[in-house]
Order: C-alpha cells, then sequence, then structure tokens
C-alpha cells in the first residue's frame, strides 16, 4: 500500500494525486473522475502519508488503518461513508478498536472510510505489489553488500602492500576561524 503522491485538498472532496509540480503549486489529478486540475500554494494540501489517526496510545499512520480496515473486508469496500453515525462509528470500532473515541470525530471517521473506499476503487490498496517490490530490494541490497565488502578487502590489500605514504588531506590543515557578531566590522 503506497499512498505517496496521493493528497487530500481541503475545501475539495475527494482524493488527488500529484501529477507535476508548477512555480504556483502543484497539479493534481482527481481520483474520482480523473480531471487535472491546479492546487494552489493557498491551498490546504495533506499527503495521506503523513496523517494519523488518534488512538489509545500511540498515534496510528492512516497507512495501517486501511490495512486493517482491508483486512476487514477481505480487500473488499468498505460501508458507505453516508450511512446514519452510529452505525458508522459500530464499523470503526470494529475494523479499527484502538481508536480514542474522544478525540476522533464521526467527520473524521467519514473522510477515512470515503478515502479507503476511493483507493479501493482505483486499486491503490494492493498491499501483494509492495511486498514483492520490499522482498526483491531485500534481495538486491544482500549481494551488493557482500560485493562493496570485497571491493574494500582489496582496496585494503592493495594499500598495504604499496607501503605509500600517508598524504595529508586539505581538511587537515584547515584552522577555526573565530565567527563575528552581526553588525561588527
Amino acid at each position: 500500500m503506497n499512498l505517496s503522491g496521493i493528497i487530500s485538498i481541503a475545501g475539495m472532496s475527494g482524493l488527488y494525486k500529484v501529477i507535476a509540480q508548477s512555480k504556483n503549486g502543484l497539479i493534481v489529478e482527481s481520483l474520482i473522475d480523473k480531471k487535472r486540475i491546479p492546487a494552489h500554494s493557498t491551498n490546504r494540501v495533506s499527503a495521506l502519508e503523513d496523517v494519523s489517526i488518534y488512538s489509545t496510545g500511540d498515534d496510528v499512520p492512516l497507512k495501517d488503518v486501511f490495512q486493517k480496515i482491508y483486512d476487514k473486508e477481505k480487500g473488499g469496500a468498505a460501508i458507505d461513508h453516508k450511512v446514519a453515525d452510529a452505525e458508522l462509528k459500530a464499523y470503526f470500532k470494529k475494523a479499527f478498536a484502538e481508536y480514542d473515541e474522544d478525540r476522533v470525530y464521526t467527520s473524521d471517521i467519514k473522510k477515512v472510510v470515503m478515502w479507503y473506499n476511493i483507493l479501493q476503487k482505483e486499486g491503490l490498496l494492493d498491499t501483494k505489489e509492495e511486498k514483492e517490490e520490499e522482498g526483491k530490494d531485500a534481495k538486491e541490497a544482500k549481494p551488493k553488500v557482500k560485493a562493496d565488502a570485497k571491493a574494500g578487502a582489496k582496496t585494503k590489500a592493495k594499500a598495504k602492500d604499496t607501503n605509500a605514504k600517508p598524504v595529508k588531506t586539505a581538511s587537515s590543515k584547515v584552522k577555526v576561524q573565530g565567527v563575528r557578531k552581526a553588525g561588527t566590522a
């Protein structure tokens, strides 16, 4: 589940994908109707990867809350965000039991459920792809470390064989000068 580049804009419903950056703001594409619009620097923009939900313990990233709903629904759509408040709270309590009921308002729950349904409809909540990418990255990282360690050992061995004198660098000759206060000459 990759939420990077997905944003919410205050005063505008739905979610948006960042397409490009202009000098006055962002160019975004609606995930609902695929229309591209400018998001100016005066708009309040929230990246979904930075949003978290209050819980009884530490704050929980929105990504983890989406994962819990995804697991509860087995990858399907969640309840409609327009249902009665009591029904919505009961649903959210089943999906994410640790949320702080005093600080998480019904409007917040509606947004989370609406955002989940938008992302699920677009296929952006698929966790299989992310796990495969993480597995590939881990496999690729291990051989590189071994290759670097072998190269480093060869370099050290060459340095010992040549008996070269240590070279003084420019940084060892630099003296620290006093800092002048602003306004003094």
